[in-house]
């Protein structure tokens, strides 16, 4: 960790606890500066702040009072979640207050470079590949970001021999100032977040933050299938670096003849990748991209397309059970998410599908129901989407009570061949605290059945 001043003897306020808040937090007051931290949580119910008053760490819990801000603070270091209309952020903006992430702070203090991943669908899966590829070439990668790691915690353990692997959200990158990753990735843009940021355009003003600190030395991967992100990469100064799944490219990565290729070099056959679906490709290429960047051997990134099936709850596959073979893709938790998990398959598919009723229809997922032969419902939205079911003609439609009942009526509904995948199309506030419960308890049942 690179020893600097810049927080010695600074009063900074610490907005949001969550795991990120907690360690910046702990971070800043080891830096020298006079640390408040402000929850919303009650203190009783609170066991992070608690643990930050013991260090010496001012707490306020309870509520975001306004008055705050007549404190003298220098600068607040607010959770990604918490919106800018708040009344503090607000009003910190408005009197010339600076407001960060923790990843700004993170990349103040690393001695490690960042290879930082952010787009509307796909993250997780890319620093995942990024990650394993880069280790399987004995590049000493760390994991961190909103994958669940706190980056300036990372940060902290991180040395110049390492490269730190960083998921980024549109609300991360909202709050940074230096930070400048050696290697920056857009997978893709679609419309997300908008009740965060109000508008699409203030959304991909977020995700373009990731290269616009960037410049000739560092490199800059983006989807050059989507326009607005090829606006993004005429803007940018960094070397860039295309890739695209429908056109062959001079440079970049991209496929050729049935092979995924990096400038001009063939890599790996596409029928010899793992990981399904035409969506997953994206992923793959930018991926590849940036461990060929990174100096990792085309040894390396096969022996990882070869085996890697996804990450946990994205399209993640669990077994095979009498010629059916199961998939976890708890973490559709919207239409858009979906979509793809039907197009992953030219096999019947059994969907499971449905959970909390946001209030939206489901007629979008009309045209990507060809493929589907059975749909078994459950949650709030059930009778939403057994109506769309009806309209595609699918014939076999039962509803259920939840996710672990699903998983027997829709063995009984398959044949050999067949897929069943658990790809909800809503979230899981319904009847589970979170997707990851949700796809837990489809994997249990998967074995039960076995």
């Amino acid at each position: 960790m690179k020893q600097i001043n810049t927080y010695l003897h600074k009063k900074i306020l610490v907005l949001g606890l969550a795991k990120s808040g907690v360690t910046a937090a702990a971070l800043l007051h080891k830096l020298g500066a006079f640390v408040t931290v402000n929850d919303k949580k009650p203190l009783s119910e609170n066991p992070e702040a608690r643990g930050l008053l013991e260090q010496g760490i001012k707490v306020i819990c309870g509520e975001h009072p306004v008055e705050l801000l007549d404190e003298g603070f220098e600068l607040i270091v607010k959770n990604p979640g918490i919106p800018y209309q708040n009344p503090i952020i607000e009003g910190a903006i408005e009197i010339g207050i600076p407001v960060l992430t923790e990843v700004e702070l993170a990349y103040q203090i690393s001695e490690a470079p960042f290879i930082g991943i952010t787009g509307t669908n796909g993250k997780t899966t890319t620093t995942t590949l990024i990650f394993e590829m880069m280790n399987e070439g004995n590049k000493n990668p760390l994991i961190a970001g909103n994958i669940g790691t706190v980056a300036s915690g990372v940060a902290e353990g991180a040395t110049e021999e390492n490269n730190i692997v960083i998921e980024l959200s549109s609300f991360q990158l909202m709050g940074i100032e230096t930070f400048t990753p050696k290697i920056a990735i857009i997978t893709n843009l679609y419309d997300a977040h908008l009740d965060y940021h109000g508008t699409r355009n203030e959304y991909i003003k977020a995700k373009a933050n990731i290269t616009k600190n960037q410049t000739e030395a560092d490199y800059f991967i983006f989807n050059a299938d989507q326009h607005e992100v090829q606006e993004i990469a005429d803007r940018s100064h960094a070397t860039k670096i295309p890739f695209s799944t429908k056109q062959v490219l001079d440079k970049g990565a991209y496929m050729s003849e049935g092979w995924i290729c990096f400038n001009g070099e063939k890599i790996m056959l596409v029928e010899e990748i793992a990981l399904p679906g035409i969506h997953n490709l994206e992923n793959i290429l930018s991926a590849m991209a940036a461990a060929k960047l990174t100096g990792v051997p085309n040894e390396a990134i096969q022996n990882v397309l070869r085996t890697f099936t996804g990450v946990k709850h994205r399209l993640q596959y669990v077994s095979e059970y009498a010629g059916r073979k199961f998939y976890n893709d708890s973490k559709a938790t919207n239409i858009l998410a979906t979509i793809p998990a039907l197009q992953a398959f030219k096999n019947p598919i059994i969907l499971l599908a449905g959970g909390l009723d946001r209030g939206n229809e489901f007629d979008e997922l009309l045209p990507y129901l060809k493929n589907v032969k059975a749909l078994i419902t459950f949650g709030q939205t059930a009778p939403k989407i057994e109506r769309v079911g009806r309209e595609a003609g699918i014939k076999q439609i039962s509803r259920v009570d939840n996710v672990e009942k699903a998983v027997p009526v829709a063995f009984r509904y398959s044949e050999p061949d067949d897929v069943i995948l658990l790809s909800p199309a809503c979230a899981s506030w319904d009847q589970h605290k979170t997707f990851e419960v949700r796809g837990d308890i489809f994997i249990e049942a998967v074995h039960k059945l076995k």
